[in-house]
């Protein structure tokens, strides 16, 4: 069974202390039985992590699981999960019980079943997730989940809430809830640090993947799309709450506030590379992007701006959208301080 100073000692060797709250989730998830039980033990089948955006929730459960054998578990994020088991369904149509036989292939030999950023905004899966957690529990398999809402506070207005409840509750006699408390947003403080500082002035493509990867156990190896308002656009990355977009080449495509909305609320993290001094021949990606900033900054998104060797006042040179543009530089300069993060 790992032990909780093995995972800390990992975190602090990797520069991550974690604090008192962080401790007891490592604690509580060292506690969890990584056998197989066939007889259901109350609150001993699994755990419910919640708890704000950045206070290390996958993070710390991704720690435990490295302690376990690879063999021993399967790890999901919430979209890949339910995409997953939509797949199955259909490959199952038209046979009894296909929701069993879902159940069955993902517990198969598995001792737990982590699924990351766990969310329901669908009616289509709400009608799924609370039988088939009820289903893998019953099979003796643990679950992990990490959320940022409280399992009460799931699904919300949505279709038919009543039977996803029920569902629901059953699946959380048998588990463990936690709420992860804390000041301190880890990715926040992680990325703040290359403001000021002269040596990361500069950043290449692979080192803003590299900031990611470390900071958001993700993988950016793979350039993307991404959808919105059911049209599809170009950018570097959008994976579960991420956004990595280049200023040149997205802002030059036919984008709106509608769609910089849609991105504020989607997406926990901004991020925007190459960046280039645009002047009036370019005034449309300019005002586009004036646009953006405009709508994320009253949302007040946390977005990081890789400028490089590009000051702000220099990347739009022009005159014609002057009074835009000063008020716009104000908030760009804003949006990189410490008290745009934490206030």
């Amino acid at each position: 069974m790992p032990k909780a100073k093995n995972i800390i000692d990992n975190l602090k060797n990797q520069g991550a202390n974690p604090n008192f709250n962080q401790i007891n989730l490592i604690n509580t998830l060292c506690e969890i039985n990584s056998y197989k039980n066939f007889f259901l033990k109350n609150k001993n089948m699994g755990l419910y992590v919640w708890g704000d955006v950045g206070r290390g929730k996958t993070l710390l459960v991704n720690s435990y699981l490295s302690q376990l054998k690879s063999d021993d578990y399967m790890s999901f994020h919430f979209i890949d999960f339910m995409n997953f088991v939509h797949e199955e369904l259909n490959t199952h149509s038209g046979k009894k019980n296909p929701l069993h036989i879902v159940c069955k292939s993902l517990t198969y030999s598995k001792k737990i079943i982590f699924i990351d950023e766990f969310q329901v905004e669908d009616v289509a899966d709400a009608m799924i997730i609370g039988e088939l957690l009820k289903k893998i529990i019953k099979r003796g398999t643990k679950v992990i989940l990490t959320s940022n809402a409280h399992p009460m506070n799931l699904y919300k207005d949505g279709l038919q809430r009543k039977k996803f409840l029920d569902s629901i509750n059953i699946f959380l006699e048998y588990i463990n809830i936690f709420e992860l408390t804390g000041e301190i947003d880890y990715r926040t403080r992680n990325i703040i640090k290359l403001i000021d500082k002269p040596s990361n002035k500069n950043f290449s493509d692979k080192k803003i993947s590299k900031l990611i990867s470390e900071n958001f156990t993700v993988n950016t190896s793979e350039s993307s799309k991404i959808t919105i308002n059911d049209r599809k656009f170009s950018c570097k990355l959008a994976l579960n709450n991420i956004l990595w977009i280049e200023y040149i080449s997205f802002f030059d495509q036919p984008t709106s506030s509608k769609d910089y909305k849609y991105i504020s609320e989607k997406f926990d993290w901004i991020f925007i590379s190459n960046f280039i001094v645009s002047n009036d021949d370019q005034i449309d990606i300019v005002r586009r992007f004036i646009s953006f900033v405009d709508i994320v900054y009253k949302k007040k998104s946390k977005i990081k701006f890789f400028l490089n060797n590009i000051e702000i006042n220099e990347i739009y040179s022009g005159s014609k959208i002057d009074n835009l543009w000063v008020r716009c530089q104000s908030r760009l300069r804003e949006m990189q301080t410490n008290e745009y993060f934490f206030d």
